[in-house]
């Protein structure tokens, strides 16, 4: 028989095992981030930690997780840490162990053929029709049932997603690598989180293409189920990038009900004839106002979403199902300026559960091929 644990360096590290780095949401001892574990004789455990970097925000967070995980420990009677900063070397051995690989080139995981990743680009024709509202509400909802999620707020110049789930956090850099936030169990990377304050951003094509491409390849985004891209309305640079740098994202088309919005979703739409990209279905939003007699407003008309679910299918040739109509609600807009989805703030409200059942028809990983057979076999054996 092996002998118990004991209130020892092994007692300790087994606890601090437990610990998540906040970022990379992996135990501190697997990211070498442990530098001692000690206790003195009068019980208090003294442990040294390695940050990434010198300001890591989310130290706090840390030292709470430790002196919890370390004070359950046999016989420790107080915890004192004692925080330090890792070396160039140790952040580049950092990097290299999250990667895989040894200073190569960064590649965007989810474009190779063995990535499980589920992307999806949220696409409209034209901007007003509640395409970030419906991305930020997809991504907590999705996160709420336990899914890995992330979110590109590829909207360069009209970025909100930030505001919308409730950070104002500031990614932190690991070498080349970008450690992007959280919130609401939703990792989040957006252009606004590099610029001061409410500034414009001004650039042209080459630019936009390189921010996204850096978005999706330096940023550390770990073992994703889903990744949700909030593009900029209508079929410009963004678009065009995308198809690029990850062609086996899928479409899902924001629309309203109105037939001039709808007319401009189905050119949005149909970019995937030319990227060659499946269209996973169409929301439509702000479908209608229920008042309070029980009675439906329908503001924008009525209709649109399947017009363009329809259309779509007849012009791919492929079946393109609206996935759901969500109602307009004034509460989507308020929980949105607070940063908390109205899946979570309101969740049995109409629009919450339309929402959340498009989330629902989202969830679902993709499966890996990779080591898998195929049972092929030469024709006529």
């Amino acid at each position: 028989m092996s002998a118990p644990v004991t209130t020892t360096e092994d007692a300790l590290r087994s606890a601090l095992a437990t610990v998540n780095d906040p970022e990379i949401r992996r135990p501190i001892t697997d990211l070498g981030m442990v530098k001692s574990a000690t206790v003195r004789p009068d019980g208090v455990a003294e442990i040294g930690i390695l940050l990434t970097v010198a300001g890591c925000p989310l130290r706090d967070k840390l030292r709470s997780d430790i002196t919890l995980a370390v004070a359950q420990v046999p016989g420790v009677q107080g915890v004192e840490i004692d925080f330090g900063v890792m070396t160039d070397e140790q952040r580049r051995n950092l990097q290299t162990s999250l990667r895989g690989g040894g200073g190569a080139e960064p590649v965007i995981p989810f474009a190779q053929p063995g990535s499980r990743t589920r992307v999806y680009a949220i696409a409209s024709g034209k901007g007003g029709v509640g395409k970030s509202s419906v991305t930020v509400n997809l991504a907590a909802a999705l996160a709420a049932k336990g899914l890995s999620v992330g979110v590109v707020d590829a909207d360069i110049y009209g970025h909100s997603v930030p505001r919308m789930l409730g950070t104002d956090a500031r990614p932190t850099q690991v070498e080349e690598m970008i450690m992007p936030p959280q919130a609401h169990g939703v990792k989040v990377i957006s252009i606004g989180m590099f610029t001061a304050g409410n500034a414009a951003v001004v650039w042209r094509g080459p630019m936009l293409h390189r921010a996204l491409q850096q978005f999706l390849a330096d940023v550390y985004w770990g073992d994703l189920d889903v990744l949700l891209l909030d593009l900029p309305p209508g079929t410009g640079d963004v678009a065009i990038s995308l198809a690029q740098l990850l062609p086996s994202a899928e479409i899902l088309v924001v629309t309203t009900p109105q037939m001039a919005a709808a007319e401009v979703a189905e050119r949005a739409g149909a970019i995937s004839l030319q990227t060659h990209q499946r269209l996973v279905g169409v929301v439509e939003n702000m479908s209608w106002m229920e008042l309070p007699s029980g009675e439906r407003m329908e503001v924008f008309g009525a209709g649109g979403g399947q017009t363009v679910a329809d259309s779509l299918t007849q012009l791919t040739g492929a079946k393109v199902p609206l996935l759901g109509q969500i109602p307009l609600d004034t509460r989507v807009r308020e929980a949105g300026d607070v940063g908390r989805p109205i899946v979570l703030d309101a969740p049995d409200a109409p629009a919450a559960k339309a929402l959340s059942a498009v989330a629902d028809r989202l969830a679902v990983r993709r499966e890996s091929l990779v080591g898998r057979p195929l049972n092929l076999r030469p024709a006529g054996r």
